[in-house]
């Protein structure tokens, strides 16, 4: 019996390692010799001892290995193998310090990138950022504004023109916003979909940043920027800089087990926010958060507003039952998930995307096409199509055939 043959796959969470040049070559010359821009820097790290948030206390020494660091302001970030981690073997994917000479190219190059794509079986990427974090917090916290808002330009003008510019539309752009400034946040949104981009990340859990919740109000000109330009929100877990734990001297495996929690938090503050009743044309994207869990919350979601919707504070602001909004504006993603796949019929098979989360340790390079193969054995063909790349082509608005 011949293999099953897998449609070339569309990957709707990978990451990009930003090249040096980034802020030299884009932001703008008044920028650039500023004593606070990003710069990357090669030091001997000889320990790291981890404060909290982003801080460590750094142990330099000339003679210990090195790391190509990112320096920013206070910010002091310095690349780690985990996250440039295809290429080394398992038992390899650590958090010691490592430069962009001991990286695989296609981590921060973008030609490098596509050849990778054709190792792989993947048509399409779309990378969420690294130094920047997931949704830009970096920005966020930083002090100067005016070199922050820069930076965002910067990134997202590197990201379309040089990332994606001469990929052929395989790489996709995933701009950031300036998200202490929400206004400021809705025109870089029209900024981008003026000249073709389609997707956005965002903080699955504002909150947690110190930001406004969904629930104030604050995200208003926002949220109607991307309903209006049909710009979907992509949430990677962690873009709330915190991922579940049960303890501070938990390992962090458990974190890593229990990261589907902030997707599975997030849905449920979006699905009674009543944002997705007021903007229809809003659409949301988990980034990494796998699909298990998603029919149990669809279920539970809808038994609150039948239950409780009166005294829940949800009667008038969510005429439906949520996971109605589910089906009708969200997407799910996964990797590795045979039992959400079980689940298909509960999650919709409209509402599937797979992702390959290069170069992250959990990526399935450069074995994608059989581990996607080996999951959806008991599905049928049309199935299989849309999971592979006909929903992230909906999703994303591309243009190829659905």
């Amino acid at each position: 019996m011949s293999e099953r043959v897998i449609p070339k796959i569309i990957s709707v969470d990978d990451h990009v390692v930003e090249p040096t040049h980034l802020f030299e070559r884009w932001l703008p010359a008044k920028f650039r010799n500023h004593p606070d821009a990003p710069r990357v820097e090669r030091r001997g790290i000889a320990g790291m001892k981890y404060l909290g948030g982003t801080k460590y206390d750094f142990q330099w020494d000339d003679d210990a290995p090195k790391s190509d660091c990112w320096f920013y302001e206070d910010l002091i970030a310095p690349h780690k193998r985990h996250v440039a981690a295809v290429g080394f073997a398992r038992d390899d994917m650590t958090m010691s310090p490592i430069t962009y000479d001991e990286m695989r190219p296609g981590c921060y190059d973008p030609k490098a990138r596509l050849a990778d794509m054709d190792i792989d079986g993947v048509e399409a990427s779309l990378c969420f950022p690294t130094m920047p974090r997931f949704c830009g917090q970096t920005f966020a916290e930083a002090r100067d504004k005016d070199l922050a808002a820069a930076c965002v330009t910067a990134y997202n003008d590197w990201m379309v023109e040089e990332w994606c510019g001469d990929s052929g539309g395989r790489l996709i752009p995933l701009p950031i916003v300036p998200l202490w400034d929400v206004e400021a946040a809705a025109r870089e949104i029209r900024r981008n979909a003026a000249r073709g981009v389609t997707a956005v990340a965002f903080s699955e859990i504002p909150a947690k940043l110190g930001l406004p919740s969904l629930h104030s109000g604050y995200w208003e000109p926002f949220f109607q920027a991307c309903a209006e330009t049909d710009t979907i929100v992509c949430m990677h877990i962690g873009s709330s800089s915190q991922m579940p734990a049960t303890s501070s001297d938990a390992p962090p495996a458990v974190a890593a087990t229990l990261s589907f929690g902030n997707a599975m938090s997030s849905l449920s503050d979006f699905l009674f926010s009543g944002l997705l009743v007021r903007y229809p044309g809003l659409r949301l994207a988990y980034s990494e958060g796998q699909i298990g869990w998603i029919p149990y919350i669809l279920e539970r979601v809808d038994d609150v507003w039948n239950e409780h919707r009166a005294w829940g504070g949800v009667r008038d602001l969510v005429p439906e039952p949520p996971s109605t909004y589910w089906f009708r504006q969200i997407y799910g993603c996964f990797y590795r998930d045979r039992h959400g796949l079980e689940s298909l019929h509960r999650i919709g098979v409209n509402n599937v995307t797979f992702e390959t989360d290069y170069p992250h340790t959990d990526s399935t390079w450069p074995d994608t096409q059989q581990i996607f193969r080996d999951q959806i054995v008991d599905l049928d063909d049309e199935t299989v199509y849309k999971i592979a790349r006909g929903n992230a082509i909906r999703m994303l608005r591309l243009d190829l055939p659905y």
